[in-house]
């Protein structure tokens, strides 16, 4: 898999975030490093060290719903719009190994209004799924 074949460009982010999920500024998040497609899923390849393991060698649950909620608020993101989750439901197929090759997929399934339904998917390097989920996220307005 390289970005040139599948036609991804880098999802940009400011220095000084410090979102546990993708932000720089943040030592002890996951640093994740999003590409947009061109049909407005976003993807992540990434590998997440053991230091955020449950059982020895996987990652723990709550990573695992972490790993789905950013990607999803990612594609929403991807809209041009800030939101915040407000439902998540989560399904684990079979165990998210750490220290190794994932990658992270989402999309939105529909918009109405300040309501963004969006899902995730956690593939292995083989593409398998190993995780999924959907979610709904509201649009934050600055005021």
């Amino acid at each position: 898999m390289t970005h040139e074949i599948e036609n991804l460009t880098p999802f940009a982010h400011a220095a000084q975030n410090r979102c546990f999920g993708c932000g720089p500024a943040n030592p002890a998040g996951l640093r994740l490093e999003f590409l947009r497609a061109d049909d407005g899923t976003v993807v992540c390849p990434t590998i997440i060290p053991g230091t955020f393991d449950g059982h020895p060698g996987y990652l723990h649950g709550g990573i695992i719903a972490t790993l789905l909620d950013e990607t999803m608020s990612k594609a929403v993101r991807a809209l041009g719009v800030s939101a915040m989750t407000r439902q998540l439901e989560a399904e684990y197929l079979r165990p998210v190994p750490s220290g190794a090759a994932i990658r992270l997929e989402g999309r939105i399934l529909r918009t109405e209004g300040r309501k963004h339904w969006a899902e995730a998917k956690i593939l292995n390097a083989h593409g398998k799924e190993l995780a999924r989920g959907k979610g709904l996220f509201i649009e934050v307005r600055v005021r």
